[in-house]
């Protein structure tokens, strides 16, 4: 039988295009850099080494550079621009999976992360963060306001992004124990609409959805977008707030040592007479 394909929702080498010229025009790197420090801090907290380390995908320095001397060896392996191709990665043959804003553009992400389970050791940990949840749901409104308003449609710009639940379950469908994760909610404000749309462009993040419009957005409709983000999203001051929701995410490879649920029908006591004791 034919094997399920993922869809591809990303052009992946428009994404390339766009970080390198984002790269070359001065990137805007506070959002990397404030997730790769946090990373940082975040393994300072697993009492282990980790003699060898690959970052997965992440743009830039910013994560290697923070993690200089967190981990042994790490090498920087880049995502495939198609969701079939495997990761280059032995099996077994890392003890730490990092990655950062980078994992939300692949096309395959239960793939990529079955694929980083199979490349760590036992009891490797996977730790990484993307954008996901309600990021940048005011430009979603404000575009789906204005082409409502002006164009009788709307055409997708923002591109969908993975919720807490939809990646604690991804990670033990790619069979990674003891799964976490959080979400970090971060506002940026800006003077208008127009700023952040430019902050976007240096992170190289515009849309590079497949399905994205081709022809350029009408003059009235961008300042229409720009006028409707103003009135619905912004402070007493007039700046308009910006959501980034950094969704972070940590698995295990499984091994003896770790904890273990207890097996069905083994606890000593019924959940029942728990509840009687409780209530004497």
């Amino acid at each position: 039988m034919p094997q399920d394909t993922a869809p591809v929702l990303f052009d992946r080498r428009l994404l390339r295009v766009r970080q390198q010229r984002a790269r070359q025009q001065g990137a805007a790197m506070f959002l990397l850099d404030r997730v790769a420090e946090e990373l940082a801090e975040r393994l300072l907290a697993v009492l282990r080494d980790f003699a060898v380390a690959a970052d997965i995908g992440t743009p830039g320095d910013a994560l290697r550079n923070a993690l200089a001397d967190r981990a042994g060896r790490l090498a920087h392996v880049d995502l495939p621009d198609n969701g079939s191709e495997p990761l280059p990665l032995p099996p077994q043959s890392i003890d730490l999976a990092v990655s950062a804003l980078a994992l939300q553009f692949v096309n395959d992400l239960p793939g990529v992360l079955a694929q980083i389970r199979r490349a760590l050791k036992p009891d490797g940990l996977l730790m990484a963060a993307l954008i996901g949840g309600d990021t940048l749901t005011e430009l979603r409104q404000s575009f789906a306001a204005a082409e409502a308003e002006l164009e009788g449609g709307v055409s997708p710009r923002v591109a969908p992004f993975a919720d807490l639940r939809d990646i604690g379950a991804l990670l033990q469908r790619a069979g990674f124990a003891l799964p976490v994760t959080d979400v970090d909610p971060i506002v940026v404000r800006y003077d208008n609409a127009f700023a952040l749309m430019q902050d976007l462009r240096r992170m190289g993040a515009t849309n590079v959805l497949v399905e994205r419009r081709r022809m350029p957005t009408r003059r009235a409709t961008m300042l229409r977008m720009a006028e409707i983000y103003g009135e619905r999203f912004s402070d007493s001051d007039g700046r308009i707030r910006a959501t980034f929701d950094i969704v972070w995410l940590s698995g295990w490879a499984p091994h003896q040592s770790q904890q273990q649920p207890l097996k069905p029908g083994s606890a000593k006591a019924s959940l029942a007479e728990a509840v009687r004791r409780q209530g004497k």
